[in-house]
């Protein structure tokens, strides 16, 4: 008996839409050092979650680079609460920071109690584009 084929959603059989390629690459922030130094940096609160983002010095890390970090304390929940809401916004960075983030840049999302792993896709797809037009409106 085989089993039943699934139905195939969009182009890639995902729901979501895949950011177009770009020569940028994203990377995972892991130490410590560099999460104190985003806090240091620029920040801008949204109701879903909080951005912090910094611009590295030109002997730091490639500058074609766009890093970014997620953490969740426990005021978010329990650990599924901190997970779901880390999923969230890992996604959200995979969709729009290829396209509006700026390379050379470290960006930390942090997210929010009892908001960040409820509050509409959407909603918080629009936040991070506009935190992110902030912080670089403001850059400049």
């Amino acid at each position: 008996m085989t089993p039943p084929e699934a139905p195939v959603q969009g182009q890639m059989g995902r729901g979501t839409e895949t950011p177009p390629a770009v020569s940028v690459s994203l990377a995972v922030l892991s130490k410590r050092s560099d999460f104190l130094k985003a806090a240091q940096a620029r920040r801008r609160g949204t109701p879903g979650f909080l951005l912090q983002a910094r611009e590295r010095n030109a002997d730091e890390v490639d500058a074609g680079l766009i890093r970014i970090g997620f953490t969740c304390s426990k005021k978010v929940g329990n650990a599924v609460a901190r997970n779901r809401a880390k999923r969230r916004l890992r996604e959200i960075a995979r969709l729009i920071l290829p396209t509006g983030g700026r390379p050379g840049w470290d960006y930390v999302l942090i997210g929010r109690p009892e908001v960040t792993a409820t509050r509409d896709f959407a909603e918080m797809h629009r936040d991070l584009k506009r935190a992110l037009a902030h912080i670089h409106g403001s850059a400049e």
